[in-house]
């Protein structure tokens, strides 16, 4: 049978959400979830996350209009993040069993939401079992999964004074045992987790086996690729390239519809040329010009403009590029912390993100307010980074039995954020605000699967551009200002004479003249 192409299998093969109206878009298109397992829902009454709890919680998902879950990492570990692999083929205890699992993926796939799992192999963990066979000596069998030098052909490398966006570590290479004279590995983040040799053909073969296993066995829809850059070490670009390449095309192999979003932390011109292996990726860029905008209150990046020089390299290398959207994640300072707790700020962010072409991702507890720092006076014996993946609030002093409490929480506690149990009946609450937008994007055609077309600008507090989809348009205004902005409806503008969406309900257009509120978000029709 002739192969089917990645975007084509996806519109064609795959279903819709089914007849909810709240969740009518096609996967992958529709809003995605990040979760953290571990914070997310207890099980079984030990205060750690875990699949039990998060099946529990499926049907929050549903409400809320999700489409799919993107898990952090869920394989066992010896670090509470799980991103140190040491068992490819299993379910951390701490989160269950692989029937647990298996069982969550069924019921979320009977609520028509799909799975994602993080996919980590750019490294092991130190403790991995090929690791320790291949610290025994240059003997062992798997001594050449992992990437070795000699002193004195590292030297001048050791400490190499680069930073990247996603590694603040500048020892790339460690020694076994304090062992500083002989051999010693490459480990790109740290020396707790080494790099894996992808020049040695037993390694691609075990990667293979491993995605084969989770995606027939265990059921899942595709993997988001952590550290895509790095799979081969920095003067290796074009290697990296093409393993991605060869990558997709065993995955497809195994499953002609797998979704796979990968993470190449980096401006666009770093990020375009991983677009022939990876169908998807993260748009860092986008992030990062949403929130510049709602903090200042002025469209100061071009936003629209910027994004479309952007995507439009990017769909010159493969015009089936799905561009992954999002405003922060599990590495960045919450948005709510970064924006001073501006709640007004943090749904303008949420607006500018669904109204954008592509698949949206929300970052767990986002839509509730959770608050956190990233800040590294926050470092814990536990490990980097917890305080901006705290335990989502349920309920009010953890009335609600699947709250989790494996980690005393400083940012996000009763005191400083709305439980879930108050919000889910306040019309006026932060959750209800995201549901609305989900529920009306999740329906919008337009919205969901158009192209983004820029229009002359009016005035610097708006952020505003056309959505087409197969003949039909509407046009987007986001007044990101904390003033009210009115404006003649001329122009490009002029064709649009119906407000369709109105995130506050207080904007209005009589007379020709549109009058939108502060901090307010519209999608116009046209008559």
């Amino acid at each position: 049978m002739k192969k089917i192409g990645f975007l084509i299998v996806l519109l064609t093969a795959l279903s819709s959400c089914g007849g909810d109206e709240t969740r009518s878009a096609r996967w992958p298109y529709g809003v995605n979830y990040e979760v953290f397992v571990r914070s997310f829902a207890d099980g079984n009454g030990d205060g750690i996350g875990d699949f039990k709890g998060l099946t529990a919680k499926l049907d929050y998902f549903k409400d809320l209009g999700i489409g799919g879950l993107w898990l952090m990492p869920v394989m066992p570990s010896d670090t509470y993040h799980k991103y140190h692999v040491i068992d490819y083929r299993n379910i951390d205890p701490e989160y269950g069993t692989l029937d647990d699992f298996r069982e969550f993926v069924r019921q979320a796939h009977q609520r028509n939401i799909r799975v994602i799992t993080d996919f980590v192999i750019n490294h092991t963990g130190n403790n991995h079992p090929w690791f320790l066979e291949a610290s025994k000596g240059k003997d062992n069998p798997y001594r050449d999964y992992y990437v070795w030098a000699k002193m004195d052909s590292i030297k001048g490398t050791l400490y190499k004074q680069h930073i990247s966006e996603d590694s603040y570590n500048l020892r790339k290479w460690h020694p076994v045992n304090g062992d500083t004279l002989g051999e010693q590995y490459y480990g790109y983040f740290n020396g707790l987790c080494p790099d894996l040799n992808m020049d040695n053909p037993k390694v691609k073969e075990e990667i293979v086996d491993i995605a084969k296993f989770w995606l027939n066995d265990l059921g899942v829809d595709g993997f988001r690729l952590d550290a895509a850059r790095h799979i081969f070490p920095e003067d290796r670009t074009e290697d990296n390239h093409a393993y991605w390449v060869w990558f997709r095309q065993e995955m497809e192999k195994i499953k002609p519809d797998v979704y796979l979003v990968g993470e190449v932390w980096a401006p666009a011109k770093v990020v375009a040329p991983y677009l022939k292996g990876l169908p998807s990726l993260f748009n860092f860029d986008l992030g990062g010009s949403i929130m510049t905008d709602v903090k200042t209150g002025f469209d100061t990046v071009s936003l629209v403009d910027q994004y479309k020089k952007t995507v439009d390299v990017y769909k010159a290398i493969t015009p089936q590029y799905l561009d992954a959207t999002f405003v922060r994640n599990h590495d960045q300072p919450r948005m709510l912390t970064e924006l001073k707790g501006n709640q007004m700020k943090s749904r303008m962010a949420t607006g500018i993100l669904m109204t954008m072409p592509g698949t949206p991702y929300i970052y767990y507890g986002e839509e509730i307010g959770m608050l956190g720092d990233k800040s590294m006076n926050y470092e814990t014996i536990l490990g980097p980074d917890i305080y901006i993946r705290e335990p989502f609030l349920w309920d009010d002093d953890s009335k609600d039995p699947v709250q989790t409490h494996w980690m005393k929480a400083e940012f996000s506690t009763d005191a400083s954020v709305t439980p879930y149990s108050r919000q889910k009946d306040d019309p006026t609450a932060l959750y209800q605000f995201y549901r609305k937008w989900l529920s009306y994007r999740n329906r919008n055609e337009i919205l969901t699967y158009g192209d983004i077309v820029s229009i002359t600008p009016k005035y610097r507090e708006l952020v505003s551009f056309v959505r087409t989809y197969e003949g039909k348009s509407v046009l987007v205004v986001h007044n990101i200002s904390d003033v009210e902005v009115t404006t003649r409806m001329e122009g490009e503008w002029a064709p649009f004479q119906k407000i369709d969406f109105d995130s506050n309900g207080s904007a209005s257009l009589e007379g020709g003249a549109l009058k939108i509120p502060a901090n307010t978000s519209l999608v116009l029709n046209k008559q």
